[in-house]
């Protein structure tokens, strides 16, 4: 594998706009496509979506898919198949296994405020399958990466998520794979690259360890691949 590291300019990014809500796409989908960016590894999409109270993505049908939600302010409603709704707020994290199909809608809750989430859609190792839901809390401990306690079923697949005061590091493992996505907040000019500002992204293949410095008060979101 080669080694190298690219930026994902949020400003890059692809946009749709439907009433009530606005998602950013790193990679093609729908009528966005872009041959030369497709996805990375196994991660297939990764959106960046703001929603108004109420609004969202009403009832629709996956299957093959690992979806991961990380809820970056407000809260989510989640309901699936069984019908009972789940709701997911900020600070918590949510996979979906959608095995060989399952139908969900994702609702912004009313009086949570704008309700902003970061979506991962990553190919499973095998098709088919009982479809599983799953959502858990990840408490913050500034300057580290506090790792998933959720799995997904893909194999040498793993998330993180960082908060970092202004001026605080953090180290960043090497890995075959790596994608670091600024959610909030900025990191300073270093070795990689210029500033990086909210909704940009480092895809590092090969990369050493990586010390990375935030220039506010930062969250990133961490994704490392063993291919």
């Amino acid at each position: 594998m080669p080694v190298s590291v690219e930026i994902r300019r949020g400003t890059a990014r692809f946009v749709t706009r439907a009433p009530g809500r606005e998602t950013r796409h790193s990679f093609s989908f729908g009528e966005h496509y872009d041959p030369e960016r497709t996805g990375f590894g196994p991660l297939v999409c990764h959106d960046d979506h703001m929603l108004a109270a109420g609004t969202g993505f009403e009832t629709h049908r996956h299957a093959d898919l690992e979806i991961v939600t990380w809820v970056v302010s407000g809260a989510l409603r989640h309901t699936g198949d069984s019908g009972a709704p789940v709701v997911v707020p900020a600070g918590s994290l949510a996979v979906l296994s959608t095995g060989d199909g399952v139908e969900h809608s994702e609702i912004a809750v009313e009086g949570a405020g704008p309700t902003r989430f970061v979506q991962v859609w990553l190919r499973p190792d095998r098709s088919g399958g009982a479809s599983s839901y799953a959502v858990a809390a990840l408490e913050p401990a500034p300057g580290s990466l506090v790792p998933s306690p959720l799995p997904v079923a893909v194999g040498g697949a793993a998330f993180a998520v960082a908060h970092l005061t202004a001026g605080q590091e953090l180290l960043v493992p090497a890995a075959p794979r790596t994608h670091v996505y600024v959610a909030r907040g900025a990191l300073i000019r270093s070795s990689l690259a210029d500033p990086l500002q909210a909704g940009d992204a480092f895809e590092m293949l090969g990369e050493p360890d990586r010390t990375l410095v935030s220039a506010a008060d930062t969250q990133l979101l961490v994704w490392t691949f063993a291919s």
